[in-house]
This record gives structure tokens, C-alpha cells and sequence, in this order.
């Protein structure tokens, strides 16, 4: 799995944050996505995927 943010569509709502936080924080400054693991290992994609569900703007790219 690869993981890709857009940080130009990410609208700061942090629903990736909350449900994989392993792999995603938010900026202090503005709230943003920050990708903290691009490449995550296979026991958290489930958690990946389930955050790409819920990201309201599309910001994130999954690539299996």
C-alpha cells in the first residue's frame, strides 16, 4: 500500500486523524494533513482504507 495526500484538496476536518493516527497527523498551523507513514504495514490498512472512507474533501490516494 502507498499512501498520497493532496494537501491543496485536505480541508483540515481530521477524520484521518482520529481513525488511523499512526499514519496521519494534522498541522498546527492550519489543520492539514500530514502523512506520517506513506508506505504503512498490512495490519493498519484496514484503518487506512477506513480513513480514505471518511476524509470529506478526497484528499488521500490509495494505492493497493
Amino acid at each position: 500500500m502507498r499512501i498520497t495526500v493532496d494537501h491543496d484538496k485536505c480541508c483540515g476536518i481530521g477524520n484521518c486523524t482520529m481513525t488511523a493516527p499512526a499514519v496521519f497527523d494534522q498541522d498546527e498551523k492550519d489543520g492539514t494533513v500530514i502523512l506520517l507513514q506513506p508506505s504503512p504495514p498490512a495490519e493498519i490498512h484496514d484503518l487506512v482504507r477506513r480513513a480514505v472512507g471518511v476524509c470529506p474533501c478526497e484528499a488521500i490516494t490509495v494505492d493497493e
